[in-house]
């Protein structure tokens, strides 16, 4: 049966201010681990350390010849794909989703039809702190997620008072919702108990769509015994576990059905599976390249001659875009928010 290997990086729970992980994302190689191991030892051949790391490795530029060679074989011979989010988005991302969607949805409007969250979304990532004023836009992003977290009438009420001392009326449409009208719809949709925001479910559901596509039959998931990777367990048990017929376009390249091909996810030891260090090698470098990009890191690969080497269909990026047209264009038909709701309802467990 034909094994996809993956490794994570950046997550913090739900914690996605948290200034020292930018980005979080994960990488999914089908690769057996004989090949693996003969791909360490081509390009890493005095490697002493009981496990290929990325990071330690990225620290020396005379590694960088050597790990640009490794990814360019990964990504020319093996079937594999790489997601990241920029963590402060997805956050404004699910304020859309939860402390303004509702509202629209109440009152017939459907804000998730050919990607207007996505645009929202990015509107209020990138102007955000000019028009409603930067402390006061960090403080409404701070109270969301705190809200979303606690749940409490307390934690309700900052977020509500934090929006009104905003300069909404620079945002109507984004913030109006919360800071005029404070609608149940929105409050409670923040209260329910399941939703939280972790983007441990956005992650894989990215990843899976793709590997669903490159597996040619039934196929499993290895990953490593980290605790970071407990939560991804647990979430692909429940995909697994879901027996349901059902189809989703989820964007204009791709969809997402139940059953899925995938039928067993494993733990492993990544000392003992250069497979899983390969994995490691491609999401770590995804990662530091978006810091780098970002201006938040030094050092490391240069990342255009990184990105250069991945073909489109092998990069999955969450990532705010102010070209609303395209960002239309590409979702256009696409049943965001019918996959929202029923991941929610039927593996998460949540209810509108």
């Amino acid at each position: 049966m034909e094994c996809f290997r993956i490794d994570e990086s950046g997550f913090t729970g739900f914690d996605l201010l948290n200034a020292d992980q930018r980005f979080q994302g994960a990488s999914a190689i089908a690769i057996e681990n004989d090949d693996a191991e003969r791909l360490i030892k081509q390009y890493f051949p005095k490697l002493q350390a009981p496990e290929l790391k990325y990071h330690a490795l990225s620290k020396r530029e005379a590694n960088h010849p050597r790990l640009l060679g490794l990814m360019r074989d990964l990504l020319s011979n093996f079937k594999c794909v790489t997601y990241v989010c920029d963590k402060r988005y997805m956050l404004t991302l699910m304020f859309v989703d939860y402390a303004v969607e509702p509202y629209y949805y109440e009152r017939g409007l459907n804000l998730y039809a050919n990607g207007r969250n996505y645009a929202m979304a990015s509107m209020l990532h990138m102007a955000g702190p000019t028009l409603l004023g930067k402390p006061q836009f960090r403080r409404l992003m701070a109270s969301f997620q705190r809200a979303m977290k606690i749940k409490d009438a307390r934690a309700l009420k900052e977020l509500v008072e934090a929006a009104r001392a905003t300069n909404w009326e620079q945002l109507p449409e984004v913030v109006g919702p919360l800071a005029q009208y404070a609608p149940r719809e929105c409050l409670g949709a923040i209260a329910t108990p399941e939703l939280t925001t972790d983007v441990a479910m956005i992650v894989l559901t990215s990843l899976i769509t793709r590997m669903e596509v490159m597996a040619d039959s039934a196929y499993r998931v290895e990953h490593d015994q980290s605790k970071n990777l407990a939560t991804y367990h647990e979430l692909l048990q429940r995909f697994i576990h879901h027996n349901d017929t059902v189809q989703f376009r989820a964007t204009e390249i791709t969809t997402l059905s139940f059953p899925l091909k995938l039928t067993k996810v494993v733990q492993v030891d990544s000392r003992r599976s250069p497979a899983v260090q390969l994995a490691d090698v491609m999401i770590g470098a995804a990662i530091e390249a978006g810091n780098k990009l970002a201006g938040l890191r030094t050092g490391g690969l240069d990342p255009e001659q990184l990105l250069a080497l991945y073909a489109n269909e092998q990069f999955i990026h969450m990532l705010p875009s102010t070209d609303f047209e395209e960002q239309r264009r590409f979702r256009q038909g696409t049943q965001g928010g019918e996959l929202i709701d029923y991941l929610a309802t039927n593996l998460m467990g949540a209810k509108r």
